[in-house]
């Protein structure tokens, strides 16, 4: 799903892309390049985010960009980042079949009507969502068609910014000396990454995908392809990581390494803490079965603390659904040197939101 906030590739496909997820704690970066028909990870690089009260200043992005650079020493000027899941309102809304960017001015102008709120201050940026087998990704749209007095209406999956927030991280990008290609919701990111690396589940079953972040954890219930629902919990990996380090009186860090290659005495904890996240899940998956009468075959899990085993058991003990890790590289060709080679069947999980922002720019 292309969300051009920021557009300046002007619909052009790019060969190669830094796409950068910016997170609560760690940033999260990838290099991706286009080999034809087919894509290769030419770098990555997880790393410490930098501290702020509030909103992040655009010389504070600017430094964090220009050291993530010089980590990864990328060879192009274009880069995708990522909104955070409380930065950017993502949902379904039925508008009028008009050209996009009329869409967006119908939300500006009424975005109490769409979106519940108002918004007067906020970007809007459109997502059509015909039936995935009616038409490829990257297929022109039809013409807009009227019926009877009024306009045809289409499912659109609409997402919504802040337009200083945008604006800071413009600035931010292009002192860094890049380019803003794109600016991508990150709630976008894993449905898009599981697109590309397991095609046929995401065309023909109903799974939920749940990314667990260091603050908060989206859940994105899919329907062969269509985002059908999703949802924003505020629990996420730091929540975990301070409940075990009170329970077992140890360090944050301490609790942080023994986090995913954990002991059994610890299950009860994380079983405890997770629960909020497991009765939202079970609660989505109820409502999208009622809507649908469809059944949630599977639950794909992401974000570093998706790797715990324990974090998995306990939540397909709440939802009895399958719950599992899953590989969001699958669908590149490797050209990483040695040592990041040897690291990234432990660090995939966390590039979920970064690899799934990059292909947005192709």
């Amino acid at each position: 799903m292309n969300w051009p906030f920021s557009n300046n590739g002007a619909g052009q496909r790019r060969d190669q892309v830094l796409a950068v997820d910016f997170g609560g704690r760690t940033t999260k970066a990838v290099y991706v390049q286009r080999r034809g028909a087919e894509f290769a990870l030419c770098g990555y690089a997880v790393m410490d985010a930098p501290i702020y009260d509030r909103n992040l200043p655009p010389d504070l992005l600017t430094d964090h960009l220009k050291t993530l650079n010089q980590s990864l020493a990328v060879r192009t000027k274009y880069l995708v980042l990522t909104l955070g899941v409380n930065d950017a309102i993502v949902r379904p809304v039925d508008l009028p079949r008009i050209p996009v960017d009329e869409m967006r001015q119908v939300l500006r102008n009424n975005s109490r009507m769409y979106m519940q709120q108002d918004m007067k201050d906020y970007a809007f940026d459109c997502h059509v969502i015909p039936p995935w087998h009616q038409k490829t990704a990257g297929e022109a749209r039809t013409a807009p068609t009227a019926t009877g007095p009024g306009l045809q209406k289409e499912k659109v999956l609409v997402a919504s910014a802040k337009k200083q927030l945008l604006d800071d991280l413009v600035e931010g990008i292009k002192g860094a000396g890049f380019v803003a290609d794109q600016i991508v919701p990150a709630l976008i990111g894993p449905v898009n990454a599981f697109e590309m690396a397991m095609p046929e589940i995401f065309k023909t079953q109903s799974v939920a995908l749940v990314d667990i972040g260091f603050k908060s954890s989206s859940i994105c219930i899919l329907q062969k392809g269509e985002l059908f629902l999703n949802r924003i919990v505020g629990l996420g990996g730091d929540k975990l990581t301070s409940s075990l380090s009170e329970s077992m009186k140890i360090s944050y860090a301490e609790a942080e390494g023994i986090k995913v290659g954990m002991p059994q005495e610890v299950r009860p904890v994380l079983e405890s803490v997770l629960s909020p996240l497991g009765r939202e899940l079970r609660a989505s998956i109820d409502f999208f079965e009622h809507q649908q009468d469809k059944v949630v075959s599977q639950v794909f899990l992401s974000g570093a603390s998706a790797r715990s085993e324990v974090v998995q058991q306990a939540l397909q003990n709440e939802l009895t659904v399958e719950c599992k890790t899953w590989d969001p590289t699958g669908w590149l060709k490797m050209e990483l040197p040695p040592k990041q080679a040897a690291e990234l069947e432990h660090l995939a999980p966390q590039l979920t939101v970064a690899l799934g922002a990059a292909i947005t720019a192709f």
